[in-house]
């Protein structure tokens, strides 16, 4: 089982049904990251120059040819940030962000033996945020990043021209301790094992014709 698949809702992540006041039980510290604000910025970025690191196998014959790439990890490296209070938007700030995208690409050699390279796309934003008062724990702008890149041509060495989409998600955030209403801990129930049912839809059919 587990919870998707769990009858007591009570004690368990999901819909709420009837009064949500019903089963609170306590009020409870928990620490949280806790997002003040956030913007999402998607971007088709087409003729970017992609330079590659670090081939694998180390050795390949030029030219390359694209197969596919796409991020690594959802955590953007922020690279520059300046954040500019505005003198006519109490609690906003102008947020100028310089977030790098590391990727993977995968690419075939003038043999057609298959490789792969690393590399980061690297996007420049200027947006509007909202932030807390100032406090001895500060909240910290972070980026969460996403990109996958649909084609590329090679250029020379490791450098490809790439048409690719990229997502930037900024956020505002603090780690902070929180006290929230609860139901109590949650009850994990025990785990379904994985079976294949090779007669699946098989023992299903009616065991005769039907007229």
């Amino acid at each position: 089982m587990s919870f998707n698949c769990n009858t007591n809702s009570t004690r368990t992540p999901g819909p709420i049904t009837g009064n949500p006041v019903n089963g609170l039980c306590e009020k409870a510290c928990i620490h949280v990251s806790r997002v003040f604000d956030a913007c999402i910025n998607q971007q088709p970025l087409e003729g970017y120059t992609l330079t590659l690191t670090n081939p694998n196998p180390s050795t390949y014959v030029a030219p390359l040819t694209f197969v596919s790439g796409r991020s690594t990890t959802t955590t953007g490296t922020i690279t520059a940030l300046t954040v500019t209070p505005l003198a006519d938007q109490p609690n906003y700030s102008r947020v100028q962000i310089t977030v790098d995208v590391p990727v993977a690409v995968a690419y075939t050699d003038a043999n057609g033996t298959a490789g792969t390279a690393t590399g980061v796309i690297t996007r420049t934003l200027d947006v509007v945020m909202r932030f807390p008062q100032a406090s001895i724990f500060p909240a910290a702008v972070t980026a969460k990043v996403n990109a996958v890149i649909a084609s590329g041509t090679y250029v020379s060495d490791l450098t490809f021209t790439v048409t690719c989409c990229v997502v930037v998600m900024l956020k505002v955030e603090g780690d902070v301790e929180l006290v929230v209403p609860t139901y109590g801990y949650c009850q994990i129930p025990e785990c379904q094992p994985y079976t294949q049912e090779v007669c699946t839809g098989v023992f299903d059919a009616p065991l005769f014709p039907r007229s």
